[in-house]
Formats: C-alpha cells, structure tokens, sequence
C-alpha cells in the first residue's frame, strides 16, 4: 500500500540483525533466525507479485492466502539486503536485491565479488544493474578538525545507544564494533573531515570494495540538525556534482 500511496517510491530493506537477545523478547532462538529470515523473505518477494499466496516451509506456512492490492512498481520495489555475508549476497543477486555493505573496504569486496559471481550465472537477470552500496557515516565541516570535533561527540552518543541492550544484558559487543571515534575512523565506519577530503577517501574506499553505490548516514548520535544539513548540501555541492 505505501508504494501505491507514493506513487511507485517505495525501497525496501530488510534484515536479519545481529543480537541474539532482540529475537529471544520474542520467544525465537538465536539457531532459528536464519532459516525464519530466509523464509520470511522468500514469503515478502512472493506476496509481492500478487494473486494468491501459498508456501510452505520449515517454520512458516501459508495456504492460499489472497492478495489483492499489489504494488505499484513491478515486479516489485526495490529491495535492499544488509548483508557482511558473501552467501547473503549470492542470495541477493539470485532475488534481484541490491546490498548495503558496511566495514572495511577490503572486507566489503568479498561481499561484491561473490553477489557479481552470482549474477553472472544467474539466468535472465534484470536488465537495470543492481546497485552495490557501502555505507558509511559522514559528517563535513569547514575544516578536518571542526568535522572531527562533531563527529567524535556524536560517534559517543550513538555508541551508548548501541551498546544499551549488550550492556542490559551484560553481553560482549561485537568484535569488530569500534569503540572510539579514532577506531570508527580506522576501521572506515566514520568519515570526517572537508569536502575535498571526504570526496577522496569515498572515491578510494568505492574502488576497493568494487561497490557502485555510496550510502550516506548524516544524522547520529547527538549531532545537530544544522550540521547535517551542512553535510547533506556539500555532499551534493561538492561531491555528487564531480563524482563523474
């Protein structure tokens, strides 16, 4: 219904998520997430086409269901996968889904690869290429330090929010989840700086994750509305007007 009430501008991204005790509030067990993400995908891309649905598999059963309002692009909206699997991204290419990739840049270009194998053998595939996204954190000043200044602060505050139920829980956070602004620097998550600098370092990162596609976060942690709005005009001021 919501791409018929936009008139066709729907994108869809879906999920698994990653901690455990997020799945247990419902009663599911960390072994059954993946198989129920599987099905519950294949069900979504199904349902999309329209007329009548029926599935069956391990956790889900779906017999006859009737589907009358379908969507208003065809097959169905763009779909987005979050994935730093590269059995995900096969999985994504055989559904004609596109990815969003975080982390190092190296790392993310096993994801590329093995989603451009997977397409390559993948009969009557879609004419319109996929995009490859690699997400990042972004924040632009009037100089690196005044950038770095920012987004330090609000790289503090969206990592308490984060870490709120691992530390609920009194769980270990992931391995390789920076825990200082410098190491979200390190690891590529975070990119400060002028918008000559940040243009340089996404066009270096993009090339070395094979992505096409850049994913901007502007807004996190406690970072100001004036700032974002800073960085959202030099992105397209300054970088998307030259990143042909």
């Amino acid at each position: 219904m919501l791409d018929q009430l936009s008139g066709g501008r729907l994108e869809l991204g879906i999920g698994r998520g990653s901690l455990p005790i997020e799945l247990g509030y419902f009663g599911i067990g960390a072994n059954a997430a993946p198989g129920r993400y599987a099905e519950a995908s294949e069900i979504l891309i199904e349902a999309m086409k329209g007329g009548t649905l029926s599935y069956k598999g391990h956790h889900f059963e779906l017999n006859g269901v009737p589907l009358t309002l379908g969507p208003h692009q065809r097959p169905h909206p763009p779909i987005w996968i979050t994935t730093n699997q590269p059995e995900t991204a096969g999985w994504a290419a055989a559904n004609g889904a596109n990815i969003a990739c975080v982390g190092p840049s190296s790392s993310v270009r096993r994801i590329t690869d093995a989603f451009r194998a997977t397409r390559e053998h993948k009969t009557g595939a879609d004419h319109q290429a996929p995009f490859l996204g690699l997400l990042r954190m972004v924040v632009i000043g009037s100089s690196d330090t005044h950038a770095y200044s920012l987004a330090a602060s609000a790289y503090e505050q969206w990592l308490r929010s984060f870490k709120y139920l691992y530390d609920l829980n009194a769980i270990p956070t992931p391995p390789n989840l920076p825990l200082t602004f410098d190491a979200a620097v390190e690891s590529e998550l975070c990119v400060a700086g002028t918008a000559a600098s940040v243009r340089q370092t996404l066009l270096n990162q993009l090339e070395v994750a094979g992505a096409n596609y850049l994913l901007c976060q502007l807004a996190f942690g406690n970072l100001q509305l004036d700032a974002s709005l800073y960085t959202a005009k030099a992105i397209q001021a300054e970088i998307m007007d030259r990143f042909g």
